[in-house]
């Protein structure tokens, strides 16, 4: 098994356990925020688990498709992450056409934005220059 299989198969267990956290106790506050910063709905709960389902389809099948996962899935989750950063609203939920541009303290939007701009820079990273077979 390649780097670029264990490392999209990895992802599949993260991104499994960001679909889970609405559903484990003590990790959503009484406000619906998980952790208090981020609130998880059934639609980003569905993202999650289709990424991870999507990372799980790339490590089994061969190290080209774990390599387009890590690309693309890293692209899109960036960006989102970086859009929600500027913005406070990110794509992938929508949530800039629903929300547009929204006033958020600076230090809340890091918080808020951070797992996606890790994962994504991570992925994306990993796919440009962990090729090795």
């Amino acid at each position: 098994m390649t780097i670029l299989r264990k490392i999209a198969f990895i992802y599949f267990i993260v991104l499994l356990g960001a679909a889970a956290l609405n559903y484990i106790p003590g990790i959503v506050d009484t406000d619906g925020l998980a952790f208090g910063i981020f609130a998880l709905d059934i639609f980003d709960d569905a993202l999650h688990l289709a990424s991870a389902l999507w990372a799980l389809g790339a490590a089994i099948t061969s190290h080209r498709a774990s390599k387009l996962f890590l690309l693309i899935f890293g692209a899109l989750y960036l960006a989102d992450g970086a859009l929600g950063l500027a913005t406070g609203s990110g794509f992938l939920d929508f949530g800039i056409f629903n929300n547009g541009v929204l006033d958020l303290p600076f230090g809340f939007k890091i918080l808020a934005n951070l797992p996606h701009i890790s994962l994504g820079g991570i992925a994306l990273l990993s796919g440009l220059l962990l090729d090795r077979r």
